[in-house]
């Protein structure tokens, strides 16, 4: 294991065209294919960072924007984005593409935390995350602030019951 690695090492995007087994009675895609999709999508961009096999630890609260239609490709795009002594965070965005008009909407969003493991199944440490530039930064950055904002209003709602 390196002892940096950056957000691009990580960065992962995947498509998924949307099929009729995947969708509901509205022709919409279901949520449990959305999030089965972001999760491979997270695990391999926490892999690539971390050069190790990583298993999800925890997923904080998903929000389905818009939804995605039968014949629309899903693009799920992930990076790390913060990390611990053997978890990495990692941003998981979904977006909607027409490949007929080239049109494109956000869907889903949502942040995952992934555990590293060695060979024998242990947690292992992960690299220090580095973001040598303007735009790995401005990614960082607007991943720690979304996510702060997410705990900051769960924490309203929770003083507010």
């Amino acid at each position: 294991m390196s002892e940096t690695a950056t957000l691009m090492d990580s960065y992962t995007e995947m498509t998924e065209l949307l099929l009729p087994n995947d969708t509901n009675n509205l022709g919409r895609a279901l949520g449990g294919a959305v999030l089965h999709w972001m999760d491979i999508c997270g695990a391999i961009a926490a892999m690539r960072f971390s050069g190790n096999q990583c298993v999800t630890a925890s997923m904080d609260h998903v929000d389905f924007i818009s939804p995605i239609d039968r014949g629309e490709v899903a693009v799920v795009e992930a990076f790390v984005f913060s990390t611990g002594n053997t978890s990495v965070d990692v941003k998981v965005n979904v977006r909607a593409e027409d490949p007929r008009t080239d049109e494109e909407r956000e869907t889903t969003t949502s942040v995952f935390t992934f555990v590293a493991l060695d060979e024998s199944g242990s947690p292992t440490p992960v690299p220090e995350l580095e973001c040598p530039t303007d735009n790995q930064q401005a990614l960082r950055d607007a991943a720690r602030e979304e996510r702060m904002e997410q705990l900051e209003s769960v924490a309203e709602r929770i003083k507010d019951d």
